[in-house]
């Protein structure tokens, strides 16, 4: 299926909010655009410490991305208790696991209802016993606020990128609620393994694993690199693309969002959500952006290295093309 659309057209998307009672208690969601029959959602699930502005609203707000929800409607899903000026949890509540937490995400439970993961600073392992003794270490000596940063932030991001890490710590402990976001620390580092495994040609092909498409993304100075690097070769490479991208830190779809959006653009058409002419003016970019990578050749390999692999990356992420069903996800 292809869509086609007047890109030229003024698009002022309905954005709708509600209270979704769950058994774990009341999630709130944001609805972006009009689902419509035979059209995928964009569902959005946020990383421990922030919400779906902190986490995702540098990127869809983007000039770019508007080629991507003037076609796909968006849901934000937050995490219990996650969403600004929240209230405190009852003391009686017990927040929900990560597996039960996952519920919202169905990719492994549900498959026939998934497209295609994106899936950024994705970690599939549970805490081994260093991280376990150093948590320990980490509840005695650092606030909440520290623990949040150190988990979004590489050392060397804090140090250099200290403008970007101010804003999200003013931004935590000013529209956060706490109490909440510790308890959601505390489940998240509690996590149970995804114990998700590769599919052997001859071998064993009926194992545990993701079986739509699936982008991981991941900046070369996160704390997560060494995860989702793991986690890609436990993953079909037939179905998976790994972009990891040269000169960012922990949250690439803040710190260069055109990037990652060029990939999502690729990676959804492969589904067959977005028609050639919607992705013209990113070819054009593209090919822009290549022609002058070529007149500064000389500039130094260090940076030539950089952008290649984020290009050779475009170009398996084009490739992908797969049948259809109902959602894609986004996750941090």
């Amino acid at each position: 299926m292809v869509l086609e659309e007047n890109d030229d057209s003024v698009f002022d998307p309905q954005v709708t909010e509600e209270l979704v009672e769950t058994q774990y208690g009341d999630v709130h969601c944001i609805m972006t655009g009009t689902p419509r029959a035979n059209r995928p959602v964009i569902l959005t699930f946020h990383d421990v410490g922030l919400n779906h502005k902190s986490c995702f609203e540098t990127l869809f707000n983007h000039e770019d991305m508007q080629e991507i929800v003037r076609h796909l409607p968006v849901c934000h899903v937050e995490a219990p208790g996650q969403h600004e000026e929240a209230k405190t949890l009852p003391t009686a509540y017990t927040y929900p696991t990560m597996d039960q937490l996952s519920e919202v995400l169905p990719a492994l439970n549900y498959p026939d209802l998934v497209d295609g993961l994106v899936l950024i600073n994705i970690n599939p392992n549970a805490e081994s016993l260093m991280d376990t003794v150093a948590n320990k270490i980490t509840d005695w000596t650092l606030t909440l606020p520290d623990k949040v940063i150190t988990h979004l932030f590489g050392k060397d991001e804090i140090l250099t990128n200290q403008d970007l890490v101010a804003t999200y710590r003013h931004y935590f402990t000013t529209t956060m609620n706490q109490s909440n976001v510790s308890q959601f620390l505390r489940s998240y580092n509690n996590r149970n393994a995804l114990e998700v495994e590769r599919p052997v040609a001859g071998g064993n092909v009926n194992v545990r694993t993701l079986m739509c498409p699936s982008l991981l993304v991941v900046g070369d100075n996160s704390p997560a690199v060494e995860a989702v690097v793991d986690c890609n070769s436990k993953l079909n490479p037939t179905k998976t693309t790994l972009l990891k991208m040269a000169d960012c830190g922990g949250l690439p779809q803040v710190d260069q969002p055109a990037k990652v959006i060029e990939a999502l653009k690729y990676f959804i058409q492969g589904m067959g959500y977005l028609s050639s002419a919607s992705m013209t003016r990113l070819r054009s970019r593209t090919t822009s952006s290549s022609s002058n990578r070529a007149r500064t050749h000389s500039h130094g390999t260090e940076e030539r290295r950089g952008h290649a692999h984020t290009d050779i990356s475009m170009e398996s992420i084009s490739t992908v093309s797969q049948n259809l069903s109902n959602t894609a996800e986004v996750a941090c």
